[in-house]
This record gives C-alpha cells, structure tokens and sequence, in this order.
C-alpha cells in the first residue's frame, strides 16, 4: 500500500467515511470523490466496498500485530512490568495513529458485527494472546484465576475505551501534536492502575 499512493488515498477516504457514516452508510461513489479517483480505480484495486473493507482490516491487523511481535522481541531483556508497558505504549501509539479505522473497527466489533468479525477473528485471538500472556508475567503467582481475569478484563477494556467512546475524547484531540499527548497521558495513567496492581 505505501508505494501506491491511489491505493493509500482510496483506503484514507474508506476509513475517514466508514468512521463517520459506518459501512452501511458510505458507497463507493462516496469514497471515489473523497478520494478524487474514478469509481473504476476502486473495483480494480478492491473489486468491491466488501473488497476494500477486507483489504483494510488486513492492513490495519497485520501492520498492528507486527508492531506488537517488535516490541515484545525488543523488550525480551526488559522486566516484565516494563516489558508490558512498552507493549501497551505501541498498542495505544498505533490505535492513535490510525484514529479513524480505530474507532470503526472498535465499534462494529462492539455491535458485534458479522463481517468485522469474521475476518478480524485470527487477529484478535492474536492481539488477545500477547496482552493475555505479557500480563499475566506481572501478577504474583498466589493470584487467583478470577482475579487474574477481571484484571485483565479491566487493562483490555482500558486499551479500546478511547476508540468505543471517541465522542467523549473527540474535543481533547485535535492535530498532530494533540494525538501525542494524548498518547503520553493515557499511557501513563494506564501504568498508574499497572503499578497500583502489582503492588
């Protein structure tokens, strides 16, 4: 997709319209004049909006969970509380970039919509076992089962509140710059609760 720039604008126009207006609710033609490209540009990258959203969630997963496997494999030497908030910094810093696709994708997993679902399936089962497994590194041997699970319940439901509730941040992150604090102080709130749990 990077050395493709038709491609790049095509999938930035799909991912700014699906966040706005859902998948349901955007056509090809609305994307082809976000984009500036002609409506056969997008059938033949894509052949279809179906097409064009499978491309997308490709896209966004592969990229994300590579981003995930790097860090865990630059942070092997690291303790695991460190370990693990090098990864929740990569999974906040990578939803934040991709803001729009974020929240499109975090809200039609909550409506439990078939055919994010389906296609993002491996995905999570993936994104779920490397958040599951770093942290549970962290916790004392003696914790129960089910204070394990709530507690970790409580850290994946802290990493997909921004992009479930995007209304509620949409005010406090404007621009460039604003992404990053925003980054900067959600993590280490994040870390707060992590070090408040650990000890």
């Amino acid at each position: 997709m990077k050395n493709n720039p038709s491609k790049l604008k095509v999938m930035d126009a799909a991912s700014a319209l699906f966040f706005q207006k859902g998948f349901h609710g955007t056509s090809v033609r609305d994307i082809a004049e976000k984009a500036a490209v002609n409506v056969s540009l997008i059938s033949y990258y894509f052949n279809s909006k179906q097409g064009l959203l499978e491309y997308g969630v490709t896209q966004f997963y592969e990229t994300y969970l590579k981003a995930m496997e790097e860090t865990l494999r630059q942070s092997e030497n690291d303790t695991e509380l460190e370990r693990l908030k090098k990864l929740i910094n990569t999974i906040i810093q990578y939803k934040q970039m991709n803001h729009q696709f974020s929240c499109f994708i975090h809200r039609e997993l909550s409506l439990d919509s078939v055919f994010v679902r389906e296609m993002a399936v491996t995905y999570i089962a993936k994104e779920n076992y490397y958040i599951r497994e770093t942290f549970y590194a962290i916790l004392k041997p003696q914790k129960q089962i089910s204070d394990r699970d709530f507690l970790l319940m409580q850290l994946k439901g802290m990493l997909i509140t921004p992009y479930v509730l995007q209304n509620e941040w949409k005010n406090q992150v404007i621009g460039e710059n604003s992404h990053q604090l925003f980054v900067k102080k959600y993590v280490q709130s994040i870390n707060k609760w992590l070090d408040f749990i650990v000890n």
